[in-house]
């Protein structure tokens, strides 16, 4: 399993979680909020996963480290300041705030099986060895922010 590690960039693991979100959307129940609210808490939640993604992604241009997640070892700063204050992970927390955005426009039960798959997946393939990498890499530092910051929120 761990030849699983840093080998499938968490973009396709997030696209390949809306395929089958959409997939199974007309399998199961449809989630139960009025029809009026699943539209504008879908949209938000999608706006606010993509805020999330594109704040982590400035965070890294502006330290001028790496964001590629498949070759973590590159990195060449810690990031921890601006949204990096509030999780480790603000990438991450995006692609899952979006998945659980769509399942709210897909209206579906099922498709909450997507943002859960992704979670599952990315802690396990991708931010656990990301985080022996960076212990490794940083030492103390990283342990330090690791101890005051959560991986998610």
């Amino acid at each position: 399993m761990n030849r699983l590690e840093h080998r499938i960039p968490p973009p396709f693991v997030f696209i390949a979680a809306g395929a089958l979100m959409w997939l199974l959307a007309g399998m199961g129940a449809p989630l139960p909020f009025a029809a009026a609210w699943r539209l504008p808490l879908g949209l938000a939640l999608i706006v606010l996963g993509a805020a999330a993604i594109g704040l982590g992604f400035a965070a890294f241009r502006r330290a001028h480290t790496t964001i590629d997640p498949v070759h973590i070892d590159s990195a060449s700063a810690l990031v921890i300041g601006g949204i990096f204050r509030h999780t480790r992970n603000p990438m991450y927390v995006g692609f899952t705030l979006g998945l659980l955005g769509w399942a709210f426009l897909l209206d579906s039960a099922w498709a909450l099986a997507g943002p859960l798959t992704f979670v599952l997946f990315i802690r396990r393939f991708q931010i656990a060895p990301e985080e022996r990498a960076m212990e490794a890499r940083f030492g103390a530092a990283y342990l330090d922010y690791k101890k005051a910051v959560r991986r998610w929120v």
